[in-house]
């Protein structure tokens, strides 16, 4: 492998057999993953918060990716304190069905960075963002949520925190393959780290957590050093030319947020898999192996 793409040797089989009408697609789960950026040191180009997955999980052992995990169906149940666009606005830049889908893809993204990453974009005000997490009571109610014991807008509501929409944009959408046996229709977000917060490494899932420049990790995923899946590496690419978290910010609502779906076709002996507008992923696997 010239380069640090994660591709799993069960991917070939699993397609033929979707081809042969062997497999059913499983339906993909919402969910939802935040690429945090801070401004870099001196000035410099701006860094992206990533970790690396457990090389014990099922899924993507071993591959760098952001905080994110699957949407709570109890945070579209009611209404959370809100800041900054409204409902309907992320529905329609998300391309969801209604408000209450937009919200729990939102509340997702702002819950999976305070349990992966102990940062929360959240404050007592709608122009405020709380500053300092750390303590007994917040991590009794960090574990809770990650044990999905609480919902997020019952934890946003016992608080008395609004959530920060503003501080969120949307960025990009793949939706994990139809051969894979676990799919997910993920929402990409960009945001700053707010002043004041920290992060650290409070995944379960990860055993590394990096600041790095989006361009380094490009280039290290180029050299076979760092391995990712295509919708990370694809995400960093988009985030290198930007100078600043601002400017990305600012960048974000003109990133197309059509949905990237794997594309596999059998011809003869060869299988081609490839991913719309991402000609770097594309694959030709034969009986003997991919190129």
């Amino acid at each position: 492998m010239a380069n640090g793409q994660w591709y799993p040797p069960e991917w070939p089989d699993r397609i033929r057999a979707l081809a042969r009408g062997e497999l059913t697609p499983a339906t993909p789960r919402r969910a939802a993953t935040v690429m945090l950026l801070r401004d870099g040191a001196e000035n410099g180009a701006p860094e992206v918060h990533m970790l690396r997955r457990r090389a014990s999980m099922a899924f993507a052992g071993g591959a760098y990716a952001y905080p994110g995990g699957g949407v709570d169906p109890r945070d579209d149940d009611h209404l959370v304190r809100w800041a900054g666009p409204t409902r309907a606005s992320w529905a329609a830049r998300l391309g969801v069905d209604g408000e209450a889908e937009a919200q729990a893809i939102v509340c997702a993204a702002v819950r999976e960075t305070y349990e992966e990453a102990g940062v929360l974009l959240a404050g007592p005000t709608p122009d405020t963002v709380i500053g300092d997490t750390t303590g007994e009571d917040w991590e009794a109610d960090r574990e809770a949520l990650v044990a999905r014991d609480l919902s997020f807008a019952d934890f946003l509501d016992r608080r008395g925190l609004f959530l920060r929409s503003d501080l969120l944009a949307a960025w990009a959408r793949w939706i994990t393959p139809e051969f894979e046996p676990k799919r997910y229709d993920t929402f990409f977000f960009v945001a700053a780290l707010p002043e004041g917060q920290r992060t650290r490494n409070a995944s379960t899932e990860a055993d590394r957590t990096v600041w790095i420049r989006p361009a380094e990790a490009a280039a290290r995923y180029d050299k076979g050093e760092l391995l990712m899946m295509p919708p990370t590496i694809a995400t960093l690419r988009a985030l290198s030319p930007h100078g600043s978290p601002r400017e990305a910010l600012s960048a974000a609502p003109s990133q197309d947020m059509t949905p990237v779906l794997a594309q596999a076709r059998l011809e003869g002996d060869t299988l081609t898999l490839s991913w719309p507008g991402h000609a770097e992923f594309t694959k030709h696997i034969t009986r003997g192996g991919a190129s």
